[in-house]
């Protein structure tokens, strides 16, 4: 495919480490330790996946976290060619900003646990940016998913209650007060809990197996 079909702008992922007990913990009670952690890895992938057909893998960079040197960031950086740089200390905001200030040319940012995303969605919301300060693609729990900026703005990302309900919702107050242009595209739905399982039955490469298993 063509460097025009992909799109050229910047993209980053916030990824944790596959880690068991360390990552999406809200989902153990259903998952336990080890399937939860499986989950995790599966839609690291696939958001990875998503991003590669959106933009040029150059243009790719995943933050990592908990361990940096972990061996699946390795394997994804040798066989797409993507950047790896670790995250910075400091809370979710000073982590999106920092990997927000870091792009070259306006771009997008995203996580790892919203199968929902496309890539015709990351290439509309780069697209928005041409008109808006700021893009985003909430979700149904009160967050968002993507976060794309003109520019890094460490105001943006202040005094929001990370982990709750409020967070779209402070954020749309955040950017009124800084007389921002907002765009959303899309309002989508993530894994975060329990009940948030039955949607994966849409995404064959996240099924889940019997016994708590993803193949």
């Amino acid at each position: 495919m063509s460097a025009d079909a992909h799109g050229t702008f910047p993209l980053a992922i916030l990824a944790k480490a596959p880690i068991p007990g360390r990552v999406k913990t809200r989902l153990m009670p259903a998952l336990g330790a080890q399937g939860a952690c499986r989950l995790h890895e599966r839609l690291l992938r696939h958001a990875l996946d998503v991003a590669l057909a959106a933009t040029m893998p150059e243009r790719i960079t995943l933050w990592t976290a908990l361990d940096h040197a972990h061996p699946l960031f390795r394997e994804l950086a040798d066989r797409h060619g993507i950047r790896l740089r670790a995250q910075p200390e400091g809370d979710l905001g000073e982590r999106m900003y920092q990997a927000l200030q870091a792009m070259d040319t306006p771009g997008l940012l995203i996580g790892s646990d919203c199968p929902a995303l496309t890539p015709a969605l990351l290439r509309r919301c780069q697209a928005a940016l041409t008109d808006a300060d700021a893009v985003f693609l909430p979700v149904e729990d009160g967050g968002y998913a993507l976060v794309g900026l003109r520019r890094a703005d460490r105001r943006l990302f202040a005094a929001i209650d990370w982990g709750t309900n409020r967070v779209m919702a402070q954020t749309r107050d955040r950017a009124d007060s800084l007389g921002w242009r907002l765009a959303c595209p899309a309002r989508l739905w993530d894994v975060d809990r329990p009940e948030d399982l039955d949607r994966l039955a849409g995404h064959a490469d996240l099924i889940m197996m019997p016994g708590g298993r993803y193949r």
